[in-house]
Protein backbone atom coordinates (compact mmCIF):
# COMPACT_ATOMS: atom_id res chain seq x y z
CA UNK A 1 0.00 0.00 0.00
CA UNK A 2 1.09 3.76 -1.20
CA UNK A 3 0.90 6.21 1.56
CA UNK A 4 2.43 9.94 0.61
CA UNK A 5 4.64 10.73 3.10
CA UNK A 6 5.77 13.72 5.03
CA UNK A 7 8.97 14.21 2.46
CA UNK A 8 6.12 14.53 -0.71
CA UNK A 9 5.95 17.92 -2.05
CA UNK A 10 2.75 20.01 -1.87
CA UNK A 11 1.04 19.84 -5.25
CA UNK A 12 1.82 23.82 -6.68
CA UNK A 13 -1.96 24.11 -7.94
CA UNK A 14 -2.16 25.37 -4.07
CA UNK A 15 -1.36 28.94 -3.46
CA UNK A 16 0.75 29.19 -0.46
CA UNK A 17 -2.06 30.77 1.57
CA UNK A 18 -4.30 28.34 0.37
CA UNK A 19 -2.03 25.40 1.34
CA UNK A 20 -1.26 27.33 5.19
CA UNK A 21 -5.05 27.43 5.29
CA UNK A 22 -5.56 23.19 4.80
CA UNK A 23 -2.36 22.39 7.13
CA UNK A 24 -4.22 24.80 9.97
CA UNK A 25 -7.20 22.82 9.07
CA UNK A 26 -4.96 19.39 9.51
CA UNK A 27 -3.74 20.13 12.35
CA UNK A 28 -7.34 21.70 13.98
CA UNK A 29 -6.66 25.12 14.29
CA UNK A 30 -9.64 26.00 12.34
CA UNK A 31 -13.00 25.69 13.01
CA UNK A 32 -16.54 26.07 11.28
CA UNK A 33 -16.65 27.14 7.21
CA UNK A 34 -12.69 28.87 7.87
CA UNK A 35 -11.87 24.43 8.26
CA UNK A 36 -13.81 23.06 5.50
CA UNK A 37 -13.67 25.88 2.20
CA UNK A 38 -9.43 25.61 1.94
CA UNK A 39 -10.46 21.38 1.67
CA UNK A 40 -13.47 22.24 -0.32
CA UNK A 41 -13.36 21.38 -4.17
CA UNK A 42 -12.85 18.23 -5.76
CA UNK A 43 -16.61 17.39 -4.55
CA UNK A 44 -17.86 20.68 -6.06
CA UNK A 45 -16.08 19.94 -9.41
CA UNK A 46 -16.97 15.95 -9.53
CA UNK A 47 -21.02 17.47 -8.71
CA UNK A 48 -21.07 18.95 -12.05
CA UNK A 49 -21.21 15.59 -13.48
CA UNK A 50 -24.70 14.90 -12.17
CA UNK A 51 -25.98 18.43 -13.32
CA UNK A 52 -24.98 18.08 -16.92
CA UNK A 53 -27.69 18.64 -19.72
CA UNK A 54 -28.48 14.62 -20.02
CA UNK A 55 -29.72 15.37 -16.67
CA UNK A 56 -32.11 18.31 -17.53
CA UNK A 57 -33.36 16.31 -20.05
CA UNK A 58 -34.60 13.13 -18.13
CA UNK A 59 -35.65 15.39 -15.31
CA UNK A 60 -37.84 17.43 -18.11
CA UNK A 61 -39.35 14.03 -18.67
CA UNK A 62 -40.18 13.12 -15.19
CA UNK A 63 -41.93 16.25 -13.94
CA UNK A 64 -43.44 17.00 -17.16
CA UNK A 65 -44.90 13.33 -17.50
CA UNK A 66 -45.23 12.20 -13.86
CA UNK A 67 -45.56 15.19 -11.90
CA UNK A 68 -43.72 14.99 -8.34
CA UNK A 69 -44.31 11.61 -8.35
CA UNK A 70 -40.34 10.31 -9.09
CA UNK A 71 -38.65 12.56 -7.07
CA UNK A 72 -38.09 10.31 -4.34
CA UNK A 73 -35.76 8.43 -7.22
CA UNK A 74 -33.84 11.68 -7.61
CA UNK A 75 -33.11 11.28 -3.65
CA UNK A 76 -31.95 7.66 -3.85
CA UNK A 77 -29.93 8.31 -7.04
CA UNK A 78 -28.17 10.86 -5.13
CA UNK A 79 -27.51 8.69 -2.23
CA UNK A 80 -25.81 5.98 -4.62
CA UNK A 81 -23.63 8.68 -5.66
CA UNK A 82 -22.46 10.07 -2.41
CA UNK A 83 -21.82 6.62 -1.38
CA UNK A 84 -19.42 5.94 -4.83
CA UNK A 85 -17.69 9.62 -4.82
CA UNK A 86 -16.44 8.59 -1.29
CA UNK A 87 -15.09 5.59 -2.01
CA UNK A 88 -13.37 7.53 -4.56
CA UNK A 89 -12.16 10.60 -2.76
CA UNK A 90 -10.91 8.09 -0.24
CA UNK A 91 -8.65 5.75 -2.68
CA UNK A 92 -6.98 8.92 -3.68
CA UNK A 93 -6.19 10.52 -0.21
CA UNK A 94 -5.53 7.13 0.86
CA UNK A 95 -3.09 5.51 -1.88
CA UNK A 96 -1.92 8.36 -3.77
CA UNK A 97 -2.99 6.72 -6.61
CA UNK A 98 -5.85 7.51 -8.82
CA UNK A 99 -8.44 4.79 -10.09
CA UNK A 100 -6.84 4.60 -13.33
CA UNK A 101 -3.43 4.21 -12.17
CA UNK A 102 -4.57 1.84 -9.95
CA UNK A 103 -5.63 -0.24 -12.44
CA UNK A 104 -2.91 0.01 -14.43
CA UNK A 105 -0.48 -1.29 -11.45
CA UNK A 106 -2.36 -4.34 -10.47
CA UNK A 107 -4.09 -5.31 -13.60
CA UNK A 108 -2.60 -7.04 -16.47
CA UNK A 109 -1.68 -5.05 -19.75
CA UNK A 110 -4.48 -6.35 -22.28
CA UNK A 111 -6.95 -5.91 -19.36
CA UNK A 112 -5.70 -2.40 -19.10
CA UNK A 113 -5.87 -1.62 -22.47
CA UNK A 114 -9.24 -2.95 -22.63
CA UNK A 115 -10.48 -0.75 -19.57
CA UNK A 116 -8.65 1.90 -20.89
CA UNK A 117 -10.63 2.02 -24.47
CA UNK A 118 -14.01 1.69 -22.61
CA UNK A 119 -13.39 4.74 -20.30
CA UNK A 120 -12.18 7.01 -23.43
CA UNK A 121 -15.04 5.65 -25.19
CA UNK A 122 -17.28 6.71 -22.35
CA UNK A 123 -15.22 10.02 -21.70
CA UNK A 124 -16.54 11.10 -25.35
CA UNK A 125 -19.81 9.70 -24.73
CA UNK A 126 -20.23 11.95 -21.85
CA UNK A 127 -18.33 14.96 -23.86
CA UNK A 128 -21.06 14.35 -26.74
CA UNK A 129 -23.92 15.25 -24.33
CA UNK A 130 -22.45 17.84 -22.40
CA UNK A 131 -21.09 19.71 -25.17
CA UNK A 132 -24.54 19.75 -27.19
CA UNK A 133 -26.43 21.10 -24.33
CA UNK A 134 -24.45 23.87 -23.82
CA UNK A 135 -24.44 24.17 -27.94
CA UNK A 136 -28.37 24.24 -27.37
CA UNK A 137 -28.62 26.74 -24.79
CA UNK A 138 -26.20 29.25 -26.71
CA UNK A 139 -28.26 28.46 -30.10
CA UNK A 140 -31.73 28.74 -28.28
CA UNK A 141 -30.70 31.78 -26.13
CA UNK A 142 -29.52 33.66 -29.04
CA UNK A 143 -30.86 32.46 -31.93
CA UNK A 144 -28.04 31.11 -34.02
CA UNK A 145 -27.66 28.13 -35.67
CA UNK A 146 -26.72 25.30 -33.12
CA UNK A 147 -22.89 24.79 -35.36
CA UNK A 148 -22.36 28.54 -34.24
CA UNK A 149 -23.59 27.51 -30.44
CA UNK A 150 -21.10 24.64 -30.48
CA UNK A 151 -17.96 27.14 -31.89
CA UNK A 152 -18.87 29.45 -28.88
CA UNK A 153 -19.18 26.43 -26.75
CA UNK A 154 -16.12 24.86 -28.03
CA UNK A 155 -14.20 28.60 -27.62
CA UNK A 156 -15.51 29.21 -24.13
CA UNK A 157 -14.59 25.34 -22.64
CA UNK A 158 -11.27 25.96 -23.69
CA UNK A 159 -10.75 29.45 -22.68
CA UNK A 160 -12.10 28.22 -19.51
CA UNK A 161 -9.17 24.83 -19.39
CA UNK A 162 -6.36 27.93 -19.72
CA UNK A 163 -7.12 28.27 -15.86
CA UNK A 164 -5.47 25.20 -15.34
CA UNK A 165 -2.42 26.91 -16.05
CA UNK A 166 -1.84 28.37 -12.86
CA UNK A 167 -2.88 25.29 -10.78
CA UNK A 168 -6.03 23.80 -10.11
CA UNK A 169 -7.45 26.27 -7.72
CA UNK A 170 -8.42 28.70 -10.10
CA UNK A 171 -10.35 26.55 -12.12
CA UNK A 172 -12.39 24.73 -8.97
CA UNK A 173 -13.41 28.43 -8.61
CA UNK A 174 -14.35 28.87 -11.62
CA UNK A 175 -16.47 25.76 -11.51
CA UNK A 176 -17.60 26.60 -8.54
CA UNK A 177 -18.94 29.88 -9.58
CA UNK A 178 -21.05 27.96 -12.69
CA UNK A 179 -22.28 25.36 -9.95
CA UNK A 180 -23.80 28.20 -8.16
CA UNK A 181 -25.41 29.71 -11.25
CA UNK A 182 -27.38 26.67 -12.26
CA UNK A 183 -28.41 26.54 -8.43
CA UNK A 184 -29.23 30.66 -8.50
CA UNK A 185 -31.31 29.55 -12.03
CA UNK A 186 -33.16 26.82 -10.50
CA UNK A 187 -34.16 28.97 -7.16
CA UNK A 188 -35.80 31.50 -9.27
CA UNK A 189 -37.46 29.22 -11.00
CA UNK A 190 -39.01 27.57 -8.25
CA UNK A 191 -40.87 31.26 -7.69
CA UNK A 192 -41.71 31.50 -11.13
CA UNK A 193 -43.55 28.37 -11.87
CA UNK A 194 -46.40 26.79 -9.48
CA UNK A 195 -45.82 24.48 -6.90
CA UNK A 196 -47.87 22.19 -4.28
CA UNK A 197 -45.16 21.89 -1.68
CA UNK A 198 -46.90 19.58 0.64
CA UNK A 199 -46.97 17.30 -2.63
CA UNK A 200 -43.41 17.63 -3.45
CA UNK A 201 -42.49 16.75 0.05
CA UNK A 202 -44.84 13.98 0.22
CA UNK A 203 -43.10 12.55 -3.04
CA UNK A 204 -39.95 13.10 -1.64
CA UNK A 205 -40.28 10.25 0.33
CA UNK A 206 -42.83 8.30 -0.46
CA UNK A 207 -41.96 5.58 -3.15
CA UNK A 208 -44.47 5.16 -5.70
CA UNK A 209 -44.41 4.07 -10.12
CA UNK A 210 -47.61 5.08 -11.63
CA UNK A 211 -46.98 3.23 -14.55
CA UNK A 212 -44.78 0.61 -16.53
CA UNK A 213 -43.41 3.48 -18.12
CA UNK A 214 -42.53 5.30 -15.13
CA UNK A 215 -40.18 2.53 -14.57
CA UNK A 216 -38.24 2.94 -17.79
CA UNK A 217 -37.92 6.95 -16.56
CA UNK A 218 -36.65 5.79 -12.89
CA UNK A 219 -34.70 3.61 -14.42
CA UNK A 220 -32.47 6.35 -16.72
CA UNK A 221 -32.28 8.79 -13.78
CA UNK A 222 -30.99 6.34 -11.23
CA UNK A 223 -29.05 4.38 -14.28
CA UNK A 224 -27.30 7.78 -15.44
CA UNK A 225 -26.20 9.12 -12.41
CA UNK A 226 -23.18 7.63 -11.52
CA UNK A 227 -20.94 8.60 -14.40
CA UNK A 228 -17.40 6.44 -15.13
CA UNK A 229 -15.21 9.57 -15.55
CA UNK A 230 -17.07 11.40 -12.36
CA UNK A 231 -15.52 7.70 -9.91
CA UNK A 232 -12.39 8.56 -11.87
CA UNK A 233 -11.56 11.80 -11.47
CA UNK A 234 -12.64 12.17 -8.00
CA UNK A 235 -9.92 9.94 -6.99
CA UNK A 236 -7.61 12.31 -9.23
CA UNK A 237 -8.67 14.76 -7.64
CA UNK A 238 -7.75 14.19 -3.96
CA UNK A 239 -4.55 12.76 -4.76
CA UNK A 240 -3.04 16.01 -6.13
CA UNK A 241 -4.19 17.85 -3.31
CA UNK A 242 -2.28 17.75 -0.30
CA UNK A 243 -0.37 15.09 1.46
CA UNK A 244 -1.59 14.25 4.82
CA UNK A 245 1.57 13.95 7.40
CA UNK A 246 0.85 11.58 9.66
CA UNK A 247 -2.63 9.24 9.85
CA UNK A 248 -4.43 11.74 12.22
CA UNK A 249 -4.31 13.88 9.53
CA UNK A 250 -5.24 11.64 6.70
CA UNK A 251 -8.19 10.70 9.07
CA UNK A 252 -9.12 14.11 9.22
CA UNK A 253 -8.26 14.60 5.63
CA UNK A 254 -11.16 11.63 4.84
CA UNK A 255 -13.54 13.26 7.42
CA UNK A 256 -13.74 16.69 6.00
CA UNK A 257 -13.51 14.85 2.32
CA UNK A 258 -16.78 12.54 3.37
CA UNK A 259 -18.38 16.43 4.49
CA UNK A 260 -17.31 17.99 1.46
CA UNK A 261 -19.08 15.25 -0.91
CA UNK A 262 -22.57 15.26 1.33
CA UNK A 263 -22.70 18.72 1.02
CA UNK A 264 -21.71 19.09 -2.79
CA UNK A 265 -23.65 15.99 -3.88
CA UNK A 266 -27.17 17.58 -1.87
CA UNK A 267 -26.84 20.56 -3.94
CA UNK A 268 -26.65 19.10 -6.83
CA UNK A 269 -29.65 16.49 -5.60
CA UNK A 270 -31.77 19.48 -4.71
CA UNK A 271 -30.63 21.30 -8.16
CA UNK A 272 -31.90 18.07 -9.97
CA UNK A 273 -35.10 17.80 -7.55
CA UNK A 274 -35.72 21.08 -8.47
CA UNK A 275 -35.66 20.54 -11.86
CA UNK A 276 -37.90 18.01 -11.86
CA UNK A 277 -40.62 20.46 -9.45
CA UNK A 278 -40.20 23.17 -11.95
CA UNK A 279 -41.02 21.02 -15.05
CA UNK A 280 -44.14 19.42 -12.80
CA UNK A 281 -45.37 23.05 -11.66
CA UNK A 282 -44.80 24.20 -15.79
CA UNK A 283 -45.72 21.26 -17.74
CA UNK A 284 -47.61 18.57 -16.14
CA UNK A 285 -51.14 19.46 -16.32
CA UNK A 286 -51.02 20.43 -20.20
CA UNK A 287 -47.66 19.42 -21.65
CA UNK A 288 -47.14 16.18 -20.06
CA UNK A 289 -45.30 15.19 -23.47
CA UNK A 290 -42.70 17.21 -23.25
CA UNK A 291 -39.72 15.74 -23.14
CA UNK A 292 -36.66 17.37 -25.22
CA UNK A 293 -34.89 20.73 -23.99
CA UNK A 294 -36.05 22.60 -27.31
CA UNK A 295 -39.65 22.24 -26.64
CA UNK A 296 -39.15 22.69 -22.92
CA UNK A 297 -37.78 26.08 -23.54
CA UNK A 298 -40.23 26.92 -25.96
CA UNK A 299 -43.31 25.77 -24.05
CA UNK A 300 -41.80 27.81 -21.54
CA UNK A 301 -42.76 31.38 -22.88
CA UNK A 302 -45.69 31.19 -23.32
CA UNK A 303 -46.41 29.94 -20.02
CA UNK A 304 -44.19 31.62 -17.58
CA UNK A 305 -42.90 34.11 -19.90
CA UNK A 306 -39.45 34.68 -21.36
CA UNK A 307 -37.88 35.59 -18.13
CA UNK A 308 -38.43 31.69 -16.91
CA UNK A 309 -37.16 30.25 -20.43
CA UNK A 310 -34.22 33.16 -20.55
CA UNK A 311 -33.00 31.97 -16.97
CA UNK A 312 -34.15 27.89 -17.86
CA UNK A 313 -31.27 28.61 -20.55
CA UNK A 314 -28.70 30.52 -18.97
CA UNK A 315 -28.66 27.77 -16.44
CA UNK A 316 -28.21 25.17 -18.99
CA UNK A 317 -25.51 26.89 -20.68
CA UNK A 318 -23.72 26.59 -17.53
CA UNK A 319 -24.59 23.50 -17.31
CA UNK A 320 -23.14 22.24 -20.54
CA UNK A 321 -19.99 24.63 -19.85
CA UNK A 322 -18.75 23.29 -16.60
CA UNK A 323 -19.45 19.45 -17.42
CA UNK A 324 -17.86 20.09 -20.39
CA UNK A 325 -14.56 21.29 -18.79
CA UNK A 326 -15.21 18.68 -16.32
CA UNK A 327 -15.14 16.22 -18.74
CA UNK A 328 -11.85 17.38 -20.22
CA UNK A 329 -9.90 17.05 -17.15
CA UNK A 330 -11.56 13.30 -16.68
CA UNK A 331 -10.00 12.42 -19.84
CA UNK A 332 -6.65 13.62 -19.69
CA UNK A 333 -6.54 11.62 -16.51
CA UNK A 334 -7.62 8.48 -17.66
CA UNK A 335 -5.50 8.70 -20.54
CA UNK A 336 -2.57 9.64 -18.14
CA UNK A 337 -3.43 7.14 -15.53
CA UNK A 338 -4.29 4.13 -17.94
CA UNK A 339 -1.19 4.28 -20.52
CA UNK A 340 1.22 7.02 -18.96
CA UNK A 341 0.30 9.33 -22.21
CA UNK A 342 -0.81 12.80 -21.56
CA UNK A 343 -1.73 14.68 -24.94
CA UNK A 344 -1.75 19.01 -25.11
CA UNK A 345 -5.22 19.66 -24.05
CA UNK A 346 -6.19 21.74 -27.16
CA UNK A 347 -5.91 18.29 -28.57
CA UNK A 348 -7.74 16.57 -25.69
CA UNK A 349 -11.05 19.50 -26.18
CA UNK A 350 -10.51 18.98 -30.08
CA UNK A 351 -10.82 15.21 -29.78
CA UNK A 352 -13.69 15.62 -27.80
CA UNK A 353 -15.65 17.42 -29.78
CA UNK A 354 -15.64 15.69 -32.87
CA UNK A 355 -18.33 13.69 -32.13
CA UNK A 356 -20.36 16.70 -31.81
CA UNK A 357 -19.93 18.70 -34.69
CA UNK A 358 -19.83 14.77 -36.51
CA UNK A 359 -23.95 14.88 -35.23
CA UNK A 360 -24.46 18.33 -36.10
CA UNK A 361 -23.05 18.20 -39.26
CA UNK A 362 -24.75 15.07 -40.42
CA UNK A 363 -28.06 16.82 -39.51
CA UNK A 364 -28.64 13.90 -36.94
CA UNK A 365 -31.52 15.17 -34.00
CA UNK A 366 -29.33 16.09 -31.28
CA UNK A 367 -31.60 14.69 -28.62
CA UNK A 368 -31.63 11.10 -30.04
CA UNK A 369 -27.73 11.74 -30.07
CA UNK A 370 -27.88 12.21 -25.98
CA UNK A 371 -30.30 9.25 -25.66
CA UNK A 372 -27.19 6.99 -27.80
CA UNK A 373 -24.84 8.57 -25.23
CA UNK A 374 -26.52 7.23 -22.52
CA UNK A 375 -26.28 4.06 -23.74
CA UNK A 376 -22.30 4.31 -23.79
CA UNK A 377 -22.26 5.45 -20.67
CA UNK A 378 -24.35 2.68 -19.24
CA UNK A 379 -22.01 0.05 -21.66
CA UNK A 380 -19.26 1.71 -19.70
CA UNK A 381 -20.02 2.26 -16.34
CA UNK A 382 -19.02 -1.45 -14.70
CA UNK A 383 -15.81 -0.76 -15.12
CA UNK A 384 -15.06 1.97 -12.97
CA UNK A 385 -17.71 0.81 -10.49
CA UNK A 386 -16.49 -3.08 -9.98
CA UNK A 387 -12.71 -1.62 -9.94
CA UNK A 388 -13.45 0.78 -7.10
CA UNK A 389 -15.26 -1.19 -4.80
CA UNK A 390 -12.82 -3.96 -5.56
CA UNK A 391 -9.63 -1.58 -4.76
CA UNK A 392 -11.65 -0.03 -1.42
CA UNK A 393 -12.57 -3.73 -0.22
CA UNK A 394 -8.82 -4.52 -0.24
CA UNK A 395 -6.16 -4.54 2.79
CA UNK A 396 -3.29 -4.30 0.48
CA UNK A 397 -4.63 -1.38 -1.25
CA UNK A 398 -6.38 0.74 1.43
CA UNK A 399 -4.99 -0.84 4.93
CA UNK A 400 -6.75 -0.17 7.63
CA UNK A 401 -8.85 2.49 5.60
CA UNK A 402 -10.38 -0.50 3.59
CA UNK A 403 -14.14 -0.94 3.50
CA UNK A 404 -15.68 -2.17 6.77
CA UNK A 405 -18.38 -4.86 5.68
CA UNK A 406 -21.59 -2.74 6.14
CA UNK A 407 -19.89 -0.15 3.58
CA UNK A 408 -18.61 -3.26 1.07
CA UNK A 409 -22.42 -4.52 1.48
CA UNK A 410 -23.66 -1.20 0.77
CA UNK A 411 -21.22 -0.51 -2.35
CA UNK A 412 -21.74 -4.13 -3.74
CA UNK A 413 -25.59 -3.57 -3.23
CA UNK A 414 -25.46 -0.22 -4.70
CA UNK A 415 -23.21 -1.18 -7.88
CA UNK A 416 -25.51 -4.12 -8.32
CA UNK A 417 -28.63 -2.11 -8.31
CA UNK A 418 -27.33 0.75 -10.48
CA UNK A 419 -25.89 -2.13 -12.87
CA UNK A 420 -29.11 -4.10 -13.09
CA UNK A 421 -30.94 -0.84 -13.92
CA UNK A 422 -28.54 -0.12 -16.75
CA UNK A 423 -29.43 -3.64 -18.19
CA UNK A 424 -33.28 -2.61 -18.15
CA UNK A 425 -32.39 0.41 -19.85
CA UNK A 426 -30.59 -0.86 -22.77
CA UNK A 427 -33.06 -3.74 -23.50
CA UNK A 428 -35.58 -0.84 -23.73
CA UNK A 429 -33.72 0.86 -25.50
CA UNK A 430 -33.14 -1.79 -28.08
CA UNK A 431 -36.32 -2.74 -28.15
CA UNK A 432 -36.24 -5.71 -26.22
CA UNK A 433 -39.70 -6.50 -23.63
CA UNK A 434 -38.77 -6.41 -20.39
CA UNK A 435 -41.32 -8.92 -18.01
CA UNK A 436 -42.75 -6.98 -16.22
CA UNK A 437 -42.45 -3.32 -17.62
CA UNK A 438 -45.10 -3.70 -20.36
Amino acid sequence: MHHRTRDEPVHDGLTKRTITAVREALEGRRRGTALLLPLAGPAVVVSVAYMDPGNFATNIQAGARYGYALLWVVLLANIVAMLFQSLSARLGIVTGRNLAELCREHFPAPVVWAMWVVSEIAAMATDLAEFLGGAIGFSLLFHIPLMAGMAITAVVTYGLLLFERTGFRPLELVIGALVGIIGFCYLLELFIAPIEWPSVLRHTFTPSLPDAPAVMIAVGIIGATVMPHALFLHSGLTQARVAPRNEIERTRLLRFSNIEVVIALSIAGLINMAMVITASGAFHQGFPDVAEIESAYRTLVPLLGASAAGIFLVSLIASGISSSVVGTMAGQMIMQGFIGFQIPVWLRRAVTMVPSFVVVGFGMNATEALVVSQVVLSLALPVPMAALVWFTSRADVMGSYRNRPLTAGFAVAGAMAVLALNVVLLLDTFGVTVPGLG
